[in-house]
């Protein structure tokens, strides 16, 4: 049994132990917001005074840092490095300079190492690299800064733990199974997989992050036309009276839901990364994803909208070159679509600060000022007021006017 488990284990065993005590005198306080007070003898007890706590106190975690939730969401991705190096000066000047207001920090990168060094006897330990010295001081200066903190944790995309547990992976041919790009996944249908990152959540949320955003929620790419070739586990789902694209969906779902549940004593939020077109579609199918189902399961969700990451859709031939209309068609179906649920999470779109030079064979797009604010204002002039802006070495465009309707 971890630390924190033991931790929460004996709380909880004080905690019902102290509300068994017979109590003596006990007496409302009159007036809005009194507390119930237990009045025990010390020859009892060896306590006067016992404040009872209501429910959300009694069961919520108090990592002893407080954020305020910000009017609206306005962040920048860091990595591992730059987090726990020089330029965390620079970012976070940037966000406390303009109206940005919010980091997502990697806590879990995309090859499975986590970014800071865990406490001895962590099961972290032989996959962690020291690139945030100690992340408790660095979200003790966010709190300073008033800068919301989001931990952001890859999941099912993990070559190390793959490497290290095959069981857990996809094999071919007996080995562990790569990607065109080399990289590994690990098998969203063992429920080892789901503990494994759920606890890792769990350090963060001790830490101090405010909200633990899950990236990678999914099967690898173009699974469907690797099923049958790929020798791996479907666990509980293996028996269940559905096809393998329902079962993918289940299992991703399933995930979703199983973290939010594990992680509602700490108080956070959780988030889920999700590629844009799921939102088109019924569901994603070679994939997993279903966004009408992991959006309910979810306190935000926040759809990687990059206008490079799609193919002619939505009647534009190049989504890279208009950012404006792509993200004003895409931000219409998916207010349609979360319309449709009976509990809605907060949409928080990725947006695009950087180019791609692969889409071009000549002179590429250039996204500055003019192509993020853009898209900041297709958001916001169809209701969704939150965002993310990514860019995978940090560089983000300058003098950008992240509010550009206020």
């Amino acid at each position: 049994m971890g630390k924190s488990k033991l931790w929460r284990v004996v709380f909880t065993g004080v905690l019902l132990f102290g509300l068994m005590l017979p109590l003596h005198g006990v007496k409302a306080e009159e007036g809005e917001g009194s507390k119930e007070v237990a009045m025990l003898t010390k020859k009892e007890t060896g306590i006067k005074e016992l404040v009872i706590p209501s429910p959300a106190e009694r069961f919520t975690y108090n990592s002893g840092l407080t954020f305020e939730y910000p009017d609206a969401v306005r962040g920048i991705y860091v990595t591992g490095p730059s987090a726990g190096g020089a330029k965390m000066t620079e970012l976070t000047k940037l966000v406390e300079e303009t109206e940005l207001n919010a980091m997502v920090i990697d806590i879990k990168e995309d090859h499975g190492n986590i970014t800071f060094k865990p406490e001895e006897g962590s099961p972290y330990a032989d996959v962690a690299e020291d690139f945030i010295d100690d992340p408790r001081v660095m979200l003790e200066k966010l709190e300073e800064k008033g800068i919301y903190p989001i931990a952001r944790v890859v999941v099912f995309k993990d070559s190390l733990l793959a490497e290290k547990r095959p069981d857990l992976s996809f094999k071919q041919n007996g080995q562990v199974w790569k990607n065109g790009k080399g990289e590994s996944f690990v098998n969203p249908f063992m429920e080892e997989v789901w503990e494994y990152n759920v606890e890792l959540a769990k350090v963060a949320a001790e830490m101090g992050f405010e909200e633990i955003q899950y990236d990678y929620v999914r099967f690898p790419e173009g699974f469907d036309s690797r099923d049958d070739i790929l020798e791996y586990g479907q666990g509980k789902y293996a028996d269940l009276d559905m096809d393998n694209v329902q079962k993918r969906v289940k299992a991703v779902t399933d995930f979703v839901k199983y973290a939010r549940e594990e992680l509602a004593y700490y108080g956070v939020d959780v988030s889920v990364d999700i590629f844009g077109y799921a939102a088109t579609i019924t569901e994603a199918p070679n994939i997993g994803q279903n966004f009408s189902k992991i959006s309910s399961n979810v306190d935000v969700i926040s759809s990687m909208i990059y206008p490079s990451h799609w193919g002619p859709y939505f009647g534009l031939a190049k989504p890279d070159t208009e950012p404006y209309r792509l993200v004003d068609e895409y931000a219409k179906v998916e207010n349609d679509v979360l319309g449709t649920l009976e509990d809605q999470p907060t949409s928080r779109p990725w947006l695009q600060d950087f180019e791609a030079p692969w889409l071009y064979s000549g002179p590429v797009k250039q996204y500055g000022k003019a192509e993020v604010e853009a898209q900041i204002r297709a958001l916001h002039e169809n209701g969704i007021h939150e965002f993310l802006l990514w860019n995978s070495g940090n560089n983000y465009t300058k003098n950008v006017d992240y509010t550009p309707l206020d």
